[in-house]
C-alpha cells in the first residue's frame, strides 16, 4: 500500500480549503497503488480529485516540470490530470512537512491483462503523448540516468546480505560495464512519460482514458521512453515475454508516429537500459526497504530477466 505519510480528515480539510476549485472537504480514502508518492482519493462537494505528498524520490524543484507538464497536455486536450491552483495560483503546496498537490481525478482503471487491441491503444496513447508535449517550454534533466544508475548499484552492492542479491548485483555491474550512456544526441527528444507501466494507463470502455504519475516526467528520447513501456507492456511478472505484445505496442504508437532509421537501431540497447534501469531502482529499494513503510518492495530479478530479450534482439 503506498502511504508513506498519513493524513488525517482534520488536515486534510484545513489543506484542500486553499484550493478554491476543489470545493469543501468530504472525505479521503488511502489508494493501494504505486511505490514512490504517497496518495489518496479526495471526495469533496466539487467531485473526486488526487491529493498526493511527494515523497523522498521525487525531487520538489521538479514538481513545476511535472505539473506543467500535465497542465500542458491536459489544456491540449490529451487524457492527463492536471493540477488545481491554490489561492495564490501555485500547483504546490505542503502538507505534513512533505511537498503536495491536489489533481484531476481520471475515470478508469488500469488492466492486469490487456488485450493486444488494448495494448496497441496504449501505445498509440504514448505516440500522442510525446506529440501533444512538444511545444511544453519546460526543461529537466532525466532523474534516474546513467550516472544514477551507477550509484544504485555500488549502494546496493554495500548493502547486499543475500546471495541472490550479491548474483543480481554482479549480473547488473556488467550490464552497466556493456550498456555505458546508450544515449546519443541525435535521437528525436522532448519531454517523456518515463514510467509509462500498464499502472499509469487507465481504460475506460476500452480506450485509453487517463495517463498518470508522470513525476519520473523528463527530457529525453522519445525512443527510450518506448523501449520503457515495451519493456513494461511486453512482458508477465516474472519477466517472460508475453507472445505479440511487443509488436502490439510498436503497431499502436506507430500508427501515430513513425521511428527513424536511428531510433530503430537504438532501440534494443536502449530497451537494454531500461530493463536495467529498473532492476537497480527495485533492487536498491530492496536492499533498503523501511518495514515500517506500508508498501512491497518489487522483484527486481523479474525485470533483469527482460535484459536477455533486448540482447537477443539487438544481436538479430
Amino acid at each position: 500500500m503506498a502511504v508513506f505519510t498519513p493524513v488525517s480528515d482534520d488536515q486534510a480539510r484545513a489543506f484542500v480549503g486553499g484550493y478554491p476549485a476543489a470545493g469543501e472537504f468530504v472525505s479521503l480514502h488511502a489508494i493501494a497503488e504505486g511505490v514512490e508518492n504517497t496518495n489518496y482519493r479526495l471526495e469533496t462537494t466539487s467531485g473526486r480529485f488526487v491529493l498526493t505528498l511527494f515523497e523522498g524520490r521525487t525531487d520538489a524543484a521538479s514538481l513545476p516540470f511535472c505539473l506543467g507538464l500535465t497542465d500542458h497536455l491536459g489544456a491540449a486536450g490529451y487524457p492527463a490530470a492536471r493540477p488545481l491552483r491554490d489561492r495564490n495560483g501555485q500547483w504546490i503546496g505542503e502538507l505534513n512537512g512533505r511537498p503536495a498537490a491536489v489533481v484531476e481525478w481520471l475515470s478508469g482503471a488500469w488492466l492486469r491483462e490487456p488485450s493486444p487491441d488494448e495494448v496497441a491503444r496504449a501505445g498509440a496513447a504514448l505516440a500522442r503523448f510525446h506529440l501533444s508535449a512538444r511545444r511544453f517550454a519546460g526543461r529537466r534533466a532525466n532523474p534516474v540516468g546513467p550516472l544514477v544508475w551507477k550509484v544504485l548499484l555500488d549502494r546496493s552492492a554495500s548493502g547486499a546480505a543475500t546471495a541472490e542479491d550479491r548474483q543480481l548485483v554482479a549480473d547488473c555491474r556488467q550490464a552497466l560495464e556493456r550498456i555505458g550512456d546508450p544515449f546519443t544526441d541525435d535521437l528525436p527528444s522532448g519531454a517523456i512519460h518515463a514510467d509509462y507501466f500498464p499502472d499509469n494507463v487507465l481504460f475506460e470502455g476500452g480506450q485509453v482514458s487517463g495517463v498518470i504519475d508522470v513525476y519520473f516526467g523528463c527530457d529525453g528520447p522519445f525512443a527510450y521512453d518506448l523501449a520503457i513501456a515495451l519493456t513494461a507492456w511486453g512482458f508477465d511478472g516474472e519477466g517472460h515475454e508475453i507472445p505479440g505484445a511487443v509488436e502490439a505496442f510498436r503497431r499502436g504508437y506507430e500508427s501515430v508516429r513513425l521511428l527513424t532509421w536511428t531510433e530503430e537501431k537504438a532501440l534494443p540497447l536502449l530497451g537494454e537500459a531500461a530493463a536495467l534501469r529498473f532492476t537497480l531502482t527495485r533492487l536498491h529499494d530492496r536492499i533498503f526497504h523501511d518495514p515500517t513503510k506500508l508498501v512491497t518492495p518489487k522483484d527486481p530479478a523479474a525485470f533483469f530477466r527482460r535484459t536477455a530479450y533486448w540482447r537477443v534482439t539487438e544481436a538479430a
